[in-house]
């Protein structure tokens, strides 16, 4: 038991949830919105409290925490 652990237990609650949070956090990313509505639909029918939203949450921070792959393309650059 060390002051500085580095495991930490942030597994959510519900799985299915931080997966789906995942999965909306990656539509935001590439701008579906399409897939983001349906993600949202998705939620508000399975949710069944708080525990369900931050595992939601946890998994859209998940996906948020890493780093773009590339950077984004400049446009219209002379060589």
């Amino acid at each position: 038991m060390g002051l500085f652990s580095r495991k930490s237990n942030d597994t959510p609650a519900n799985p299915q949830m931080a997966e789906l949070g995942r999965e909306f956090a990656i539509a935001r990313r590439h701008g579906d919105r399409k897939t983001m509505r349906r993600i949202g639909r998705e939620f508000t029918e399975i949710a069944q409290g708080d525990a369900d939203a931050a595992s939601f949450q946890q998994g859209q921070e998940a996906y948020d925490a890493l780093p773009p792959v590339n950077p984004p393309r400049r446009r219209n650059r002379r060589r």
